[in-house]
């Protein structure tokens, strides 16, 4: 794969074209680092930040938008790729709409969140600085940016150490996804750094631990942001 295809662009292609392995993945407990870890890890994050309204940006098939809803949480979840929001929309429990990061904004939504949570959805470049930049404009006070992704200490592999594209794989996954999304690594440094310039003090951070492997499964920023200061 060529530097001029690892894009935020590229991203978006191959979430379209792998939305139906993903759907059958996630239901039916193909990822273990998910079902071991990190599906309780984001649902307790969440809980635990006592929400009535959440956003789900990149909510994929809408496993955490129904998991909230049965904690009586009014849960909105939002993705780019269509086929994934019809998937959500026919299994129930919550609210779904079809929108990409760029199109994100409290003009567009018309509404305002105590929790706005990406699991596992910030994969990109600009996008991700233009989510990082919108988030605050849809929170409502005393609100909080919850964020689970790949922990930077586990995730840069054999490359440097530093903020950057890399190649994306499917690797564990079945034979039926192809043409694996790129991604944009960051360094802790690095997300730190985007919540304070943005606003929000980070509150909490979680690094919840694989109990195979014992090494951080992901990393969990939680960002509180104070409107009325």
């Amino acid at each position: 794969m060529t530097a001029s295809v690892l894009s935020d662009k590229k991203i978006v292609e191959s979430w379209k074209k792998n939305a139906q392995p993903w759907v059958s993945a996630v239901r039916n407990g193909e990822i273990e680092s998910r079902v071991l870890v990190t599906n309780e890890a984001i649902v307790n994050a969440v809980i635990g930040c006592k929400p009535r309204s959440v956003l789900d940006l990149g909510c994929g098939e809408g496993w955490l938008v129904r998991a909230l809803d049965k904690a009586a949480i009014e849960v909105l979840g939002v993705d780019v790729v269509p086929e994934l929001i019809a998937s959500a929309e026919k299994e129930g429990g919550g609210r779904f709409r079809a929108l990409s990061y760029e199109e994100l904004t409290a003009y567009v939504l018309k509404e305002s969140f105590d929790v706005v949570v990406c699991n596992f959805s910030l994969f990109g470049k600009a996008a991700v600085e233009q989510v990082f930049k919108h988030v605050p404009s849809l929170l409502n006070m005393a609100g909080y940016f919850i964020i689970q992704t790949i922990h930077p200490r586990v995730g840069w592999g054999e490359s440097a150490y530093v903020d950057g594209w890399r190649e994306g794989s499917w690797c564990g996954f079945n034979d039926a996804f192809s043409d694996p999304a790129p991604w944009y690594f960051r360094t802790l440094e690095t997300w730190q750094s985007l919540f304070e310039q943005n606003g929000f003090k980070l509150a909490l951070t979680l690094e919840p631990e694989n109990p195979l492997s014992k090494e951080p499964a992901s990393i969990i920023f939680v960002g509180a942001i104070n409107k009325s200061q």
